[in-house]
């Protein structure tokens, strides 16, 4: 089988381009036709004619479906496993409609997978930047058990919900950003421009400059001959942190301390467990073994130091203990969702118990949301003061010296 890169148009027009596998350029127009897709350049993948920015981004792994493309697709596939439609006519007509062309290219090949003979959470599992561990083992249990058109649904509520928390406590971060970029923009006009006006009049004062002012007058002074260094400072630094990120030691501190920040770490952690007990709920009810579980949500919880809790969580039910007194001991979870999952084992209701669990963490984070701009506000307004503060300090006191000096004389 040999790489592919195609251009075409879909049924409605529209151009496509993605990459396909086939054992001729006539293979691959062959299963292109067969979608629907009108190819209009199809050449080897490794041929040296140039590349779009579009395919380069995809190439380098940006461009991933976001939660509301998979929230959509969801859906979708829900309506289409439940109406008995033909997967791979569903699939075509969704390939048709997403505007996403990560998942657009992954929606094609996953045609072509399902018309070799694999099945869906096979085809599913070759694109894992789209579909995580959890969502392919829900699917492969709708497969066994037939119950497809559940598995979707439950992705679509587990999705849904974690889409939404997102968006709030992106929306309740906004004010406090902007607030933050309005105040180092004011500073810096402030230190670039308005310092600097005022430099000749302080002069007048000789070695009499009060300290404030000259501090303030030497930052300014500084930023102004050197911003070229302080902004290659500043991305050397960026470039470094992103670095060192990117390292498990990194990522497992920086993400420990994302839970830890004050004020927005208690709704990062409350959010995080959300996502898992939501996962562990929905993957239970599926039927997926708990061991298995664990493995396909600790990959997929979005934070290294909590996927660490959860490979602890892992060992502790391989070594036989329960799942709540391996909890307990990861520290992860509070007293009351302890003693929901106990019991939840206890009873046999472990799912339900574990979505209310969810249910609980998600009414921390509302509550924590709500009261977020009241958190941060007074802690901006003293930033705000102490910052006019010394400004005023820097400003005023030399004038005030001037003005002192003229009346005595």
């Amino acid at each position: 089988m040999v790489d592919f890169v195609y251009k075409g148009r879909s049924p409605r027009g529209e151009p496509v381009s993605g990459r396909l596998s086939g054992s001729s350029a006539d293979a691959v127009a062959a299963r292109l036709i067969n979608t629907g897709v009108t190819p209009v350049e199809i050449r080897h993948a490794d041929k040296k004619t140039g590349m779009t920015v579009g395919e380069l981004w995809r190439r380098l792994g940006g461009g991933r479906p976001t939660t509301k493309d998979m929230v959509l697709f969801c859906r979708q596939m829900h309506t289409v496993t439940r109406t008995g439609l033909p997967l791979l006519k569903g699939i075509n007509g969704l390939m048709e409609t997403t505007h996403n062309e990560v998942l657009k290219d992954a929606l094609l090949e996953i045609i072509g997978s399902l018309e070799s003979g694999r099945s869906l959470s096979q085809s599913l599992s070759r694109h894992p930047r789209v579909f995580s561990s959890l969502f392919i083992s829900i699917v492969e249990i709708g497969e066994s058990t037939g119950t497809m058109d559940t598995a979707f649904l439950r992705m679509y509520e587990y999705l849904s919900t974690d889409e939404d928390i997102r968006k709030r406590v992106k929306s309740a971060l906004r004010y406090p950003l902007i607030v933050i970029a309005a105040i180092g923009i004011a500073m810096s006009i402030i230190t670039l421009f308005v310092i600097p006006a005022f430099e000749p009049i302080f002069r007048q004062l000789g070695d009499n400059i009060p300290l404030p002012t000259r501090i303030i007058t030497g930052i300014s002074s500084f930023a102004a001959n050197e911003w070229p260094a302080m902004l290659a400072a500043i991305a050397v630094l960026i470039a470094a942190i992103m670095r060192w990120v990117s390292t498990t030691s990194g990522r497992l501190t920086w993400d420990r301390y994302k839970l830890e920040l004050p004020v927005v770490g208690i709704i990062v952690r409350h959010a995080a467990l959300a996502r898992v007990t939501r996962s562990l709920a929905i993957a239970l009810e599926a039927g997926l073994p708990i061991n298995q579980t664990l493995r396909s949500i600790s990959g997929s919880v979005g934070n290294a130091f909590l996927s660490g809790k959860l490979e602890d969580l892992i060992a502790g039910v391989e070594r036989g203990e329960s799942l709540s007194v391996t909890a307990r001991s990861t520290g992860m979870f509070t007293p009351l969702i302890l003693q929901m999952i106990a019991l939840g084992e206890e009873t046999g209701a472990l799912p339900e118990l574990l979505n209310e669990s969810a249910d609980f963490y998600k009414r921390e984070v509302d509550y924590s949301l709500e009261n977020l701009s009241a958190a941060l506000e007074p802690i901006l307004i003293v930033t705000v003061g102490a910052m006019v503060l010394v400004l005023a300090l820097g400003v005023f006191l030399p004038m005030w010296d001037m003005v002192a000096r003229t009346r005595a004389g």
